[in-house]
């Protein structure tokens, strides 16, 4: 089986880069006995920053580059030359990443925006040569500030869709085919459950030039938050989403209770997004007739709007959109923060982490936090 192109958390090993140390060096030419201090200062060491790339859909270019580091600043030298600053290293991720710190599982940042760029890591600052510490009762120090040590750290980036509705529902309810249909996208289709292993964006065209994009993720089960079947991994995606629309079929048993099955689910997960703009889309309406629709009225959830469709025969697609619509530009302002702000083991359950792609896991041994550098005993800043 080929390896999935979509992947959506990936762990990073960054460090920012060490300040050059200051010169201690003394003019010396001929015919100059006493030149005094010239030694410069050193370079700042490089920084690593975050940017928004609209042109990146997956995290995948980064999946097998682990170790992200800034280079240290130069050292500084005679004449007052100051070192060159370390080089900044940018990691360009697809909007809607999320970072996490690996080790604490703190929310670090996110990123929205195309061309948006967020400082991850400080590089250290160089140290002063001697010439700044010449006075006029020290007028030949013979010492110079050593650059600031780079910082490190390991973050875990998830990838979290940036999409106006997102599809609910249990394995091979219509949710691929639906979105075959509004869409041009050309998601995996097939009559067997958890056809869908990935999630797929499609952008819906609606009235005049009017669009927005839904989002299909795997198959839900009961007993997902407990980790059966795909469990949880694929719901950060919808986390963003202004409407969630849970897709039934129309021959299902009791669509009420598949309903609140999915709801749990989702709440279990995440409660804030029970909160969100729901609507229920009966699909496979094509195998009952309306004789059998009117019988199934007194049984639909309650608090909920609802419209049978069928994505083979077109029946009550435009009235989804409509009805999808609405939900969008009306009372959809949701505070999102807080909702990616949550914990990362929390978006990370029931994942196989293994060495080959150093995803994060519960227990793992304590990383050394001085890898990578010599650390002094006094800080010589203070």
């Amino acid at each position: 089986m080929a390896e999935s192109n979509f992947v959506d958390y990936v762990k990073l090993i960054c460090r920012s880069g060490r300040g050059g140390a200051g010169s201690s060096h003394f003019r010396r030419e001929k015919y100059i006995p006493k030149g005094g201090p010239d030694g410069g200062n050193g370079g700042r060491g490089g920084h690593v920053y975050i940017r928004g790339n609209r042109n990146y859909w997956t995290l995948i270019h980064l999946r097998y580059e682990r170790h992200i580091f800034a280079t240290d600043g130069e050292h500084g030298g005679a004449k007052n030359s100051s070192g060159k600053d370390g080089k900044d290293v940018y990691i360009d991720v697809p909007l809607g990443t999320v970072v996490y710190d690996a080790e604490t599982g703190d929310y670090l940042c996110e990123v929205r925006e195309h061309d948006e760029v967020i400082r991850l890591l400080e590089g250290g600052l160089g140290g002063l040569g001697n010439t700044n510490f010449a006075t006029a009762t020290n007028q030949a120090p013979r010492y110079a500030q050593p650059g600031q040590p780079g910082r490190e750290m390991t973050v875990v980036m998830q990838l979290k869709m940036l999409a106006d509705v997102g599809l609910v529902g249990f394995p091979n309810a219509g949710k691929s085919t639906l979105l075959s249909i509004v869409s041009a996208a050309k998601p995996k289709i097939a009559d067997y459950p958890f056809t869908t292993l990935e999630p797929n964006l499609g952008i819906v065209n609606y009235r005049d030039g009017r669009s927005f994009v839904m989002a299909d993720i795997p198959g839900i089960i009961e007993g997902a938050s407990d980790g059966k079947g795909l469990g949880l991994r694929f719901l950060r995606h919808i986390e963003r989403n202004s409407v969630l629309l849970f897709v039934v079929p129309a021959d299902t048993e009791d669509i009420a209770k598949e309903y609140q099955i999915l709801l749990n689910e989702l709440e279990k997960y995440n409660p804030e997004l029970t909160d969100k703009n729901r609507v229920l889309g009966i699909s496979k309406a094509d195998l009952i007739d309306e004789e059998l629709q009117q019988m199934l009225l007194p049984t639909l959830p309650e608090g909920v709007e609802y419209v049978f469709f069928s994505a083979v025969t077109g029946k009550g697609v435009s009235e989804l959109k409509d009805m999808i619509w609405k939900s969008i530009t009306i009372n959809n302002f949701h505070d999102v923060s807080p909702m990616v702000q949550q914990n990362m083991h929390l978006t990370l359950s029931g994942i196989d982490f293994d060495e080959d792609h150093l995803y994060y896991q519960e227990g793992e041994e304590e990383t050394d936090d001085n890898a990578g550098g010599r650390m002094i005993d006094e800080d010589p800043w203070d």
